[in-house]
């Protein structure tokens, strides 16, 4: 797992289950020093967290905002803020300093990575031109997309969706949905929204109906993400019987899987379509 952006704000990340199960090793890029100091606090020895700053490999300047989950390479759009409530004073600079980036490319400390959570408020894009070589071993990116770009010069939803699209991954689900009031509407509660989206936290998976294009490990560790970070029993079974079809799995794993999350999900949702005969591409 790597968390580019792992500030320890907001709900839990996707990937909790799995580390408190200890299936899984975990790398997060966090540069606010406070942020930074308090995972290191908490952290098991399943963790490391590095203070690098992930982007395109050259200078940039780090804007540290009011709200820190809101710090970021890109200079915030007075004129989008404006429109939510709140969001002018979360939005202002505190500190403002030049670092250098790494490109995901070249961090070496990552020893593999299956599973991608970026949540860098509009750097996205430029991480993902610039990691191209460690993407194409991951099986799950979870990335933060604007629909109303707070920052100046933000690529928006479809930029994002394109870039991954080109890199051999498919939407498979908008999780974390940012709503909020529009401005002159406010009331006592800043989070209180009627319809306006703001942002979202969008799943993308490598493209399961192209099996040819995933190698063994790619597959199961799909199935494991899907299974133990969404839920996604149908994606971990569909998995599952690509395997079986390589006879990398042994047949009555298909079944097995079935008759686990039939008790999981109660029974009547669920139905083995196909586990007498494996999946055909």
């Amino acid at each position: 797992m790597v968390d580019i952006g792992a500030n320890p704000v907001g709900a839990d990340p996707p990937y909790k289950t799995m580390l408190e199960r200890r299936l899984c090793r975990l790398y997060g890029f966090e540069p606010q020093r406070a942020a930074l100091a308090e995972l290191n606090a908490r952290k098991s020895e399943l963790e490391t967290y590095l203070p690098y700053v992930v982007g395109n490999g050259e200078q940039a300047r780090l804007r540290e905002c009011f709200a820190s989950g809101m710090t970021s390479l890109l200079e915030p759009d007075p004129h989008m803020l404006k429109h939510f409530p709140g969001f002018i004073e979360w939005g202002r600079v505190v500190a403002d300093s030049r670092m250098a980036t790494r490109k995901l490319d070249d961090v070496c400390e990552i020893e593999a990575m299956d599973f991608l959570k970026i949540d860098v408020q509009g750097s996205e894009l430029a991480i993902f031109q610039n990691g191209r070589r460690r993407l194409a071993e991951a099986a799950v990116i979870q990335t933060e997309v604007s629909f109303a770009p707070l920052y100046k010069k933000q690529p928006v939803f479809g930029e994002i969706d394109l870039e991954l699209r080109g890199q051999g991954f498919i939407p498979h689900a908008l999780t974390e949905f940012n709503r909020r009031m529009i401005w002159p509407l406010h009331g006592t509660d800043p989070f209180a929204a009627i319809h306006q989206l703001v942002e979202a936290d969008a799943v993308y998976v490598r493209d399961f109906t192209r099996p040819d294009t995933m190698s063994d490990e790619q597959l199961r560790h799909l199935a494991l993400v899907a299974h133990h970070c969404y839920g996604s029993h149908d994606l971990a079974a569909i998995c599952i019987q690509h395997l079986i079809h390589r006879k990398t799995l042994e047949p009555e794993a298909g079944s097995r899987y079935f008759d686990m999350i039939r008790t999981t999900r109660g029974g009547s949702t669920v139905r083995d379509a196909g586990a007498a005969e494996p999946a055909k591409v």
